[in-house]
């Protein structure tokens, strides 16, 4: 594991035993948020959402965020094979909140809310990676880019989410990742 997040307090997770953990999708990713982070020490930005999936994809765990093409956070994660998804307390949610809020090209957002960066690093994977979280994360994910794909008008079964969600036609774009690692504060 990674010797910074072990002096943060972490314990490193394997992907493999997720399905043992207590982790409610329904209220992490739509009641609580999360923050999706793409980039290393040399840049890096992220934004809050509310909109995601967890579960099982090609025999493997992954986590589904969606962008859309405006967003600053959109550019990192398009530049970068990892992306990192981060869970927090109720104590947070205020920065959460300015991270959904504000755009990263305009302020600085852990300067602006308090967050930490963390630098996590792996050269044991694969390829390796570098990526950003943040110090008072409760969980976090390493994602490695699996698939790819912007939502397309003409794709909705159901009219009225295009019409609900997309008036200005500004369509996310779904990022699967393969969780390769997994943190949770003790």
């Amino acid at each position: 594991m990674n010797d910074k997040m072990k002096e943060l307090g972490y314990t490193e997770v394997s992907p493999a035993v997720l399905d043992t953990m207590d982790f409610n999708p329904f209220k992490k990713v739509g009641k609580d948020w999360f923050l999706v982070t793409a980039g290393d020490e040399k840049g890096w930005n992220t934004m809050t959402a509310s909109w995601g999936f967890a579960g099982v994809m090609w025999g493997k765990n992954t986590f589904t965020t969606v962008i859309r093409l405006q967003r600053y956070t959109k550019e990192f994660i398009d530049s970068n094979g990892y992306f990192t998804v981060s869970f927090f307390g109720e104590d947070m949610k205020k920065a959460l909140s300015f991270c959904g809020s504000h755009s990263g090209r305009d302020c600085d957002k852990a300067a602006e809310t308090g967050l930490r960066p963390v630098f996590i690093s792996d050269k044991d994977e694969e390829n390796g990676f570098d990526v950003t979280s943040f110090e008072q994360a409760e969980m976090i994910f390493v994602c490695k880019k699996a698939y790819v794909q912007e939502m397309k008008p003409e794709c909705f079964t159901e009219k009225g989410n295009d019409e609900k969600w997309y008036a200005a036609k500004d369509y996310h774009v779904q990022y699967i990742g393969e969780i390769v690692k997994a943190y949770i504060k003790e």
